[in-house]
């Protein structure tokens, strides 16, 4: 029975995957940030256990951390799910653009803090096509409200998600780390009643469960199937928009980002 951690689990494709998981006999561990909708989703996967973080607060994540460590001395999969777009900028407490803070600060601060515990086991970051609208930059994480696109931050986080999934199984052998375009999910993803109405009624969107069997395949298929550090659109490995692939950005990202959280 694997012990599998999924952030991001009070819905939508990382609630359809965790309860995939527990179809399949593993101990579900829920990570969310609503305590009402992390306890509806508990109840329907039956949780092992359930934790709640906001990803805006730094603080919480790292005392999310310990928390894990404590519950779980080892994480057979990381499913780094969380994550959103944010309509206006904001900036969090930490000083950091809301969105890349969210999508990318926190689940890389929380990895790399249960590296420990990841030893021989997996991570998989929920990516998307989006990334190829933005690229990180590592030396203004802060964000500039004056240049701020919602779609580019969003765009911006998600390659920052490929990069940091590439750079982790170059710097951490014993981890083994993919991400992957969900698809266009049908969820109450986004800001703004436009966005939100295209995410909820589109008619080509994925379903939730048909993201959550991708995420589930990419977290149990034998290694010798997968690419260490691979990006998946659908079971097929795929090469990311040039910026998402760039080693030396990926480098420059990875020290900024553990300048930033303090690791």
């Amino acid at each position: 029975m694997a012990t599998i951690v999924v952030t991001g689990a009070s819905s939508g494709v990382g609630l359809a995957a965790a309860e995939q998981f527990a179809a399949r006999g593993d101990e579900v561990v829920l990570v969310g940030r609503n305590p009402a909708r992390l306890a509806a989703a508990a109840e329907r996967v039956k949780a092992a256990a359930v934790f709640q973080a906001d990803f805006e607060s730094l603080t919480e994540v790292r005392a999310l951390a310990g928390e894990l460590r404590a519950a779980c001395p080892r994480i057979d999969v990381l499913a780094n799910n969380a994550g959103g777009m944010v309509g206006e900028f904001r900036r969090t407490a930490d000083g950091f653009e809301a969105t890349m803070q969210g999508n990318h600060l926190a689940p890389f601060l929380l990895t790399t803090l249960l590296r420990e515990q990841l030893r021989g086991g997996r991570v998989v970051n929920t990516a998307s096509r989006a990334h190829v609208q933005g690229s990180p930059d590592p030396e203004r994480l802060a964000g500039d409200p004056a240049k701020y696109s919602s779609w580019q931050a969003y765009g911006a986080s998600k390659a920052a998600n490929i990069l940091f999934a590439a750079e982790a199984a170059r710097r951490w052998p014993e981890v083994f780390s993919v991400s992957f375009h969900p698809g266009v999910v049908r969820t109450n993803f986004g800001s703004g009643r436009v966005t939100r109405l295209f995410y909820k009624y589109a008619p080509f969107l994925v379903t939730p469960e048909k993201a959550g069997e991708l995420l589930v395949w990419l977290a149990t298929a034998p290694e010798a199937e997968l690419v260490d550090g691979g990006y998946y659109v659908g079971h097929s490995v795929t090469r990311p928009a040039p910026h998402a692939r760039d080693e030396a950005l990926a480098a420059r990202l990875w020290t900024a980002s553990a300048a930033a959280v303090g690791v």
